[in-house]
């Protein structure tokens, strides 16, 4: 919590994670094809949304906006790039789910994919939680926190 009482920009992201988990979760106890696949949509959707925010907002982009290491990035430059690549393979592994439940897909090898998604997501929300918001947000002077925690309050938002 803030000095006012609202939740910090932090917490407003990692309550996000939960509403992912949660969506994750329901995919995973889908019954059937049809159920699964509405289930992984609106989790890869609202995921999407969800890594773009934290993209454009919160993790500042590598310079050359690359996600190939560089010899002289900081350390706080390399676990951002790194969580963005992060980023990168947690949507594709979520959009192959989709494309594999979907009409012309192949189901054998969902499995295997969400089992290797729910892996990378879980080690994914705890090194931001534990690494990435400190060190972005520890940046952000007040007025700019309460701004970053207001646009992730709103509607839509992630």
């Amino acid at each position: 919590m803030t000095d006012d009482g609202l939740p910090t920009a932090a917490a407003v992201l990692e309550k996000d994670h939960r509403r992912l988990d949660d969506l994750f979760g329901r995919f995973l106890a889908s019954p059937d094809r049809e159920s699964a696949l509405r289930a992984i949509g609106e989790f890869d959707a609202a995921l999407r949304a969800h890594t773009r925010l934290e993209e454009e907002r919160v993790f500042p982009a590598p310079p050359e906006g690359k996600l190939t290491a560089r010899i002289s990035e900081s350390g706080r430059e390399q676990l951002f790039r790194e969580l963005r690549l992060e980023h990168v393979q947690i949507r594709e592994l979520s959009g192959m789910i989709v494309r594999q439940l979907g009409p012309e897909g192949d189901p054998r090898g969902v499995p295997g994919l969400a089992a290797s998604l729910a892996r990378r997501w879980d080690a994914h929300t705890s090194k931001e939680e534990r690494d990435g918001y400190p060190a972005a947000l520890g940046a952000l002077d007040a007025a700019a926190k309460a701004a970053l925690r207001e646009e992730l309050e709103r509607p839509g938002s992630g």
